[in-house]
């Protein structure tokens, strides 16, 4: 794959990821759709999407991916609408991006990998600009959103911790976006009161998980392959920020002081833990070749 071809699909799938943020928020906002329809139209549009790419791949769907990962998905995408119903975009991506990556990287830690010294300052500083954004002031994000967001990063890193071995995961997400489907009708069901649906929000929805879902994921799975881990981990530091810019332009959010001084610290820090972890795996030394 040229340099070219893979700038261009990382780019549109970071776009893509930034994307969800933009067409949640301003469905739920402008839109007459509850959280539990919006979830429940982007799984079966990601869901038919990722069908028909591996279709198209393979010629036959075989189905994969299992029920663990599949709750840990939908988990994702529910916290991830009912949270939007009260967070800007922009602070929605950067709570959702931090709450992952400290998933992840906490899995390392009691999996016996040891943080250097670079690494504690990154977490130390990553902590204290989630501190700092959750504390409470005029401009601080409302709490119930806050939790509910963070608990849908870490389920979106339990799901990416669970597929990290998959061997072909557009096949893998496929079949755990196509389990999500009963899971979610079944929570529209429960609250079919409350819920409300227009023209408008539906093709949110449907652009939602068609597009910035489903394509997204297929681009970026193209993609990954041919980027390095480090690469694969901080090129995604920019969703947050296309997020916050996206919001400001189209959705008209202002970007305050505090989250633009919390977006540094977060995802700074969390920049200097990958970075770190990669150069230490890059210094160390290869075992010599046992000889006969």
């Amino acid at each position: 794959m040229t340099y070219a071809r893979i700038v261009t699909l990382t780019s549109l799938a970071m776009i893509a990821f930034a994307g969800n943020s933009l067409l949640c928020r301003v469905a739920l906002k402008h839109a007459h759709i509850d959280a539990a329809s919006f979830t429940t139209i982007r799984l079966i549009s990601g869901a038919a999407v990722l069908w028909l790419v591996v279709r198209m791949r393979r010629g036959a769907y075989t189905g994969r991916g299992n029920w663990l990962s599949a709750s840990a998905l939908f988990a994702y995408a529910a916290g991830f609408s009912f949270a939007y119903m009260s967070l800007s975009a922009a602070t929605g991506a950067l709570l959702l991006f931090g709450a992952v990556q400290a998933t992840m990287i906490g899995y390392g830690v009691w999996a016996g990998e040891r943080l250097r010294k670079p690494q504690l300052v990154g977490l130390i500083l990553a902590l204290g600009g989630l501190v700092g954004l959750l504390l409470p002031g005029l401009s601080a994000p409302p709490l119930y959103g806050s939790i509910l967001m963070l608990g849908a990063g870490v389920a979106w890193g339990i799901y990416s911790l669970r597929g990290k071995s998959a061997s072909d995961p557009i096949s893998v997400t496929a079949g755990n976006f196509l389990r999500t489907v009963p899971i979610a009708v079944a929570l529209s069901l429960l609250m079919l009161k409350e819920s409300s649906l227009d023209t408008v929000g539906f093709w949110y929805a449907v652009s939602s998980g068609a597009l910035a879902s489903g394509i997204g994921y297929a681009i970026w799975y193209t993609a990954l392959p041919s980027l390095k881990a480090a690469n694969a981990a901080t090129v995604q530091l920019s969703v947050p920020v296309i997020a916050a810019l996206g919001a400001a332009a189209i959705l008209g959010e202002p970007i305050t002081p505090r989250l633009v001084l919390a977006s540094a610290a977060i995802l700074g820090g969390i920049a200097l833990i990958i970075l770190e972890k990669q150069h230490a795996k890059n210094a160390q030394p290869i075992a010599p070749a046992n000889r006969l």
